[in-house]
C-alpha cells in the first residue's frame, strides 16, 4: 500500500469513528497523486553522474541594510461605531495621561476624519500601545510615520 493510499485510509476510519458522514463519490474523485519528481540535489548531495560529494557554493542574498531604523511607529486608532465619544476621552486620558482638552481634540479626529495618531515611538513601544487600546475595546493600528 501506497503512502498516500495509507494516509487517506486512516482519513477515512477516523471519519467513521467521528459519525461524520463520508461523500464517497468526492473521495473518489481525488484520487491520491503520484509523488512529486525528484529536486535538484542538495548542496553536499551525492550527485550520481559524478560519483563524488556536489561542492556548488551558492552566494549569500544582498541584503539592503540601510532599513531607515529611525522612523518611528505611529498608533492609530479609528472610528467605529460602538464605543462613546467620552468612553475614547476618557481612554486617552488614561493610558497615555493627556490632559481633558488633548484626548477630546483627539476623540473629535476619531470621530471626524476616521481616525487620529494617539501615540508613536519604537516598535515594541507602539505594539504595547495598540495591544493596550485593544483591551479597552478601541479599534487601533501601527504604521511607518
Amino acid at each position: 500500500m501506497q503512502f498516500g493510499q495509507r494516509v487517506a485510509s486512516i482519513a477515512m476510519s477516523l471519519l467513521q469513528k467521528s459519525g461524520t458522514p463520508i461523500p464517497v463519490d468526492r473521495l473518489r474523485a481525488h484520487s491520491v497523486r503520484p509523488l512529486d519528481p525528484p529536486r535538484e540535489p542538495i548542496l553536499g548531495a551525492l550527485d550520481p553522474a559524478r560519483g563524488s560529494v556536489k561542492t556548488d557554493v551558492f552566494e549569500d542574498p544582498v541584503i539592503d541594510e540601510a532599513v531607515d531604523a529611525d522612523r518611528p511607529w505611529v498608533v492609530v486608532v479609528w472610528n467605529d461605531p460602538v464605543n462613546l465619544m467620552t468612553y475614547v476621552t476618557w481612554v486617552f486620558q488614561t493610558l497615555f495621561g493627556y490632559s481633558r482638552e488633548k484626548a477630546e481634540r483627539l476623540m473629535w479626529d476619531v470621530h471626524t476624519k476616521g481616525k487620529a495618531a494617539v501615540s508613536g515611538g519604537p516598535r515594541e513601544r507602539a505594539e504595547a500601545d495598540v495591544a493596550r487600546l485593544h483591551a479597552y475595546g478601541l479599534w487601533a493600528t501601527m504604521e511607518r510615520n
